[in-house]
C-alpha cells in the first residue's frame, strides 16, 4: 500500500491565501461589486494559463526530444486554453459588466479597460505574485520541472478552472439576484479561496517525497 500524500501548508499556500485576502478586503471595505469580483477571478484564470505555458516551456529540459514536442503542445495549449478563457471572459462582461463591455466582440483592450474601470488591477498583481511564488518555490525550487510531463501540464489547469467557472458564475448569479449584498459576496470570495487552496495543496501534496513500494 502506498501512503497517501499529506496536505501540508506551504509558504506558497500562505501567499495564495494572502493574495485572496485582497478581493475579500475589496468586498468588505471598498464596495466591490459582483462584476469586479468575477472579473478579478477571470483575470486569475489568464494568469494561471500564462504560468502553465512557462511550466511547459521549462519542463524536462534534459530530454532533447521533448523540445520538439513542445513546438506543438505549447501553441496548441495557448490557443485552446485562450479560447476557453476568452469565452469565460465574454460571459463575465456580457452578463455582469453592463456598459463596461461595450459593443461588438471584446478585444484584449476591452478587457484591459474593464479591469481599470473595475479597479481590480492591484489585486490582479497580488494574485500574479502568488502564482509566481508557487512557480518559483514549488515547481522550480523542488525540481518538479525535471520530471513533470508536458502532456500532463496541458490538461492540468482545466480541472481547477472548470470548477471555479461553475461555482463562481453560479454564485455570481445568486448574489446578483440578491442585489449584491455584502455577506453573500464575501462568502463567495471565501468559497473561491477555499477551492483554490484545496486544489493547490492537492496538486503539490507529496512533492519531494520518495515513492514507496506497494
Amino acid at each position: 500500500m502506498t501512503d497517501r500524500p499529506t496536505l501540508r501548508l506551504t509558504p506558497s499556500a500562505v501567499v495564495l491565501v494572502a493574495a485572496n485576502l485582497i478581493p475579500l478586503a475589496g468586498v468588505l471595505f471598498f464596495g466591490w461589486t459582483v462584476f469586479a469580483t468575477l472579473l478579478l477571478f477571470w483575470v486569475e484564470n489568464v494568469i494561471v494559463g500564462g504560468f502553465n505555458v512557462l511550466r511547459m516551456l521549462v519542463a524536462q529540459p534534459q530530454i532533447g526530444v521533448m523540445w520538439a514536442a513542445k513546438l506543438f503542445m505549447i501553441p496548441f495549449f495557448t490557443f485552446h486554453y485562450g479560447m476557453f478563457t476568452t469565452v469565460h471572459g465574454v460571459f463575465v462582461l456580457s452578463l455582469f459588466g453592463g456598459g463596461v463591455a461595450g459593443r461588438g466582440f471584446p478585444t484584449a483592450a476591452t478587457f484591459a479597460h474593464a479591469v481599470q474601470v473595475a479597479g481590480v488591477a492591484p489585486a490582479a498583481w497580488g494574485l500574479a505574485l502568488s502564482h509566481a511564488v508557487s512557480f518559483a518555490f514549488n515547481y522550480i525550487g523542488t525540481g518538479q520541472y525535471k520530471s513533470t510531463l508536458v502532456p500532463e501540464l496541458m490538461f492540468r489547469p482545466y480541472g481547477r478552472v472548470m470548477v471555479l467557472h461553475v461555482v463562481i458564475l453560479g454564485g455570481g448569479f445568486l448574489v446578483q439576484m440578491l442585489g449584491s449584498p455584502l455577506i453573500p459576496l464575501a462568502l463567495l470570495v471565501v468559497l473561491k479561496t477555499g477551492l483554490d487552496l484545496f486544489g493547490h495543496l492537492r496538486e503539490h501534496a507529496g512533492l519531494g517525497r520518495p515513492a514507496r513500494a506497494t
